[in-house]
């Protein structure tokens, strides 16, 4: 059966689901936009979209900012999404990609008076990282927009041109990974990940005021780690030295997943393995968004109506 998008508010061949190529969006990056992980259960055969609300709820967020807006609610969205996956039918993990977008053609840098259009798509997506082996890490020369630029809460198609640089020269020097920095010099997030350090056996991660999106991933390791682990957690400033001298470090987010960082510009973190509470929050992240821990199956959002019984 071919791909199937939801396109202009209705369920199209993928191969049919164009834009103009005059689309404001196109033109100017006036797009929001939302990468949603759904996770499958063999044992169960269940496919199990993670934290699908808490997406959509910051994807009405990023378009107030765009002045984009939508004719679904929240509940619509996520009934949208859960028919689309049904109806594409994959037994894998994929990757779920809604976009609200300025969809008019006309040329000018506005918001007012542009039309605007939804679509979704899904793919099959295995890791976009490297989380059995962990990954090497450099800082890079490209530093995080501020909130008095581009606002990082939002989830902007524009502000990605930002992150696409970092990690085009981060893999061109040798690295699978960028880290960047505030202006101030300060530890900001990964490319397109938020970024944690183990330090004396806590968790430190950059505040929100270090112009970090705010991730749900990142959300569901502090959570996890306080309630399920035990540990402390600070958010804060976070310096550049510190990631050197860290004894472990990992990066989250809905690609990601928990992915370990063991070599910071060329600096060996900690062992250089995989460190022990890295490893435990990786453990308990996979079991909670594959469905197998029911304190928290509220987050996971089954697609398939019929579930094998275990």
């Amino acid at each position: 059966m071919p791909p199937i998008a939801f396109f202009q508010g209705k369920f199209v061949p993928l191969t049919e689901a164009k834009v103009s190529i005059r689309t404001h969006a196109l033109q100017y990056g006036t797009g929001a936009f939302e990468g949603i992980r759904a996770n499958w259960n063999q044992e169960q055969e269940q496919l199990y979209i993670f934290r699908l609300r808490e997406h959509y709820e910051r994807l009405l967020s990023s378009c107030k900012l765009l002045k984009i807006n939508l004719p679904h609610s929240l509940d619509d969205l996520c009934r949208i999404t859960v028919e689309l996956v049904e109806r594409n039918g994959y037994r894998e993990d994929i990757y779920i990609r809604p976009v609200a977008y300025k969809s008019g053609e006309a040329i000018g840098l506005r918001m007012y008076g542009v039309e605007d259009d939804f679509f979704i798509f899904v793919m099959p997506f295995g890791p976009y990282l490297d989380i059995t082996k962990g990954i090497t890490c450099t800082i890079s020369s490209w530093r995080r927009p501020d909130d008095s630029m581009l606002p990082p809460r939002a989830k902007l198609t524009g502000i990605y041109v930002n992150s696409s640089l970092a990690k085009s020269e981060a893999m061109e020097n040798g690295f699978d990974e960028a880290i960047m920095l505030t202006h101030d010099g300060n530890v900001s997030e990964g490319s397109g990940e938020n970024i944690f350090l183990v330090e004396n056996g806590m968790l430190v991660t950059p505040s929100v005021s270090e112009h970090i999106l705010v991730g749900i991933t990142r959300n569901t390791v502090i959570q996890l780690a306080r309630d399920e682990l035990g540990l402390e957690v600070q958010e804060r400033q976070v310096s550049r030295g510190e990631l050197y001298m860290a004894e472990e470090c990992f990066l989250t987010g809905s690609a990601a997943h928990v992915t370990p960082v063991l070599e910071i510009d060329r600096r060996q973190v900690g062992s250089g393995e995989i460190g022990k509470v890295t490893k435990a929050i990786q453990d308990l992240y996979f079991n909670v968004i594959q469905g197998r821990v029911p304190k928290y199956s509220h987050w996971c959002t089954p697609v398939y109506s019929k579930v094998a019984q275990v």
